[in-house]
């Protein structure tokens, strides 16, 4: 405990806990259409296909915007940047509350959320340049442990819907936004997150796009958070329709699994920090691979339930594992590199619930699904060993990355 306090005195701590609050509402904005989505799905009598995509939208909206989200924090700064997107979530909310009276305008809504999954490009630079370089793991993971948010919006938004309707929960979070923004616009500092650069955002992105490392790190966490906030979107509405749960227990159910995914990023950044990234990622693929494969089984709910829960766990611990490699190779492009490989893990998230819904349709069964992300967990795996062979299978710290820029 003594280490980990220690590490959260050695920076401003108030800049990350603003980090940490952005991200934390925002990620319930973001997944508020997927813990709605059994209730909306059944307003709308919505096939599985239409469902999975449903709850797929609002993750394409951010994978789109992380990285425009990522230039501006380098660009105008931490604070500027992330109260924009607070005003952004709030008119979301506002179409949410007041219109979105059919299937194609609560998907356009959810496009619109996009916004809210951006707050990733703005939370994780601020907490890395409020911290000195040998507490990037833990820092990142305490302001990415936001994604409890998932929690929040699973656990409560399914009661709310059942009370006072979907439409009027939309206009029930213009609450936290509005304290949000006031919070975050009195504890952090402006100097943080890049205000004040000149380089052309262009040329940013090119320097990064040029970075062989870059496609790499945006693989692996298009499987790590991608299937962590996939499986966060479509869980009530697996829930639902593969076990018969009512909308209430299968976003209790959910709210679990999230919170395990949630608790423990930092302790994989933590531990990325101690052990190196890459050796820690070589056991951790292997094990979300094998995971998914049991879940094809489509066990029994007693069984699926504990499953789920620990496969979201890994997936949380290994957000924080890969974002420790990220802010390690990119200690000065942080907030374009969270914006680039952000995005691939926000198209992840997009994917894999799209693919759920269709092959449900398609072949009848949501197993195919997940063995398709067993496969490319797998594949995930296979590119870690041979980085680790090019690189020397005793790397560590942080001459661990160097040779992934080659």
């Amino acid at each position: 405990m003594a280490p980990l306090i220690q590490a959260f005195r050695a920076g401003h701590w108030p800049s990350l806990f603003g980090a940490w609050l952005h991200f934390e509402v925002s990620f319930v904005v973001w997944l508020l259409v997927g813990a709605l989505g059994v209730i909306i799905a059944e307003d709308f009598g919505l096939t599985a296909s239409q469902k999975g995509l449903l709850v797929a939208v609002p993750l394409l909206g951010g994978a789109l915007l992380r990285i425009v989200i990522g230039l501006c924090t380098d660009r105008f700064g931490a604070k500027r940047t992330g109260l924009g997107l607070l005003i952004g979530q709030g008119l979301a909310m506002l179409w949410g509350w007041l219109g979105a009276t059919t299937y194609e305008q609560v998907l356009g809504m959810g496009l619109l959320l996009g916004v809210a999954g951006a707050s990733f490009a703005v939370a994780l630079p601020l907490a890395s340049r409020a911290y000195p370089p040998a507490h990037q793991g833990f820092a990142m993971g305490v302001a990415a442990s936001g994604n409890s948010g998932v929690v929040l919006a699973a656990f409560f938004a399914p009661r709310l819907g059942e009370l006072i309707g979907w439409h009027a929960v939309f206009g029930l979070m213009l609450i936290p936004l509005a304290l949000t923004a006031l919070a975050f616009a009195t504890v952090v500092r402006a100097d943080l997150g890049g205000a004040g650069s000149e380089e052309r955002w262009s040329t940013m992105m090119r320097r990064g796009l040029r970075q062989p490392s870059m496609y790499w790190l945006s693989f692996l966490y298009a499987v790590t958070f991608g299937g962590f906030v996939g499986l966060s979107s479509f869980l009530p509405i697996y829930f639902h329709d593969q076990y018969g749960l009512t909308p209430v227990m299968a976003g209790t159910i959910t709210a679990l699994c999230g919170l395990a995914g949630s608790v423990i990023r930092p302790v994989g950044g933590y531990v990325a920090d101690r052990c190196g990234g890459l050796r820690v990622s070589r056991y951790l693929f292997p094990a979300i691979g094998l995971l998914a494969v049991l879940t094809s089984q489509l066990p029994t709910v007693h069984v699926a339930v504990p499953l789920l829960v620990i496969t979201l766990g890994t997936m949380g611990f290994g957000n924080g594992v890969v974002f420790q490699i990220v802010s390690d190779r990119f200690p000065k492009q942080i907030g374009m590199a969270s914006g680039i490989i952000g995005a691939a893990g926000g198209l992840g998230g997009f994917a894999l619930p799209s693919a759920l819904g269709v092959l449900k349709d398609t072949a009848g069964s949501y197993g195919a699904g997940f063995l398709l992300f067993a496969g490319l967990a797998a594949v995930a795996w296979i590119s870690i060993e041979l980085a680790m062979r090019r690189l020397g299978a005793g790397a560590g710290g942080s001459t661990e990355y160097s040779g992934l820029s080659h």
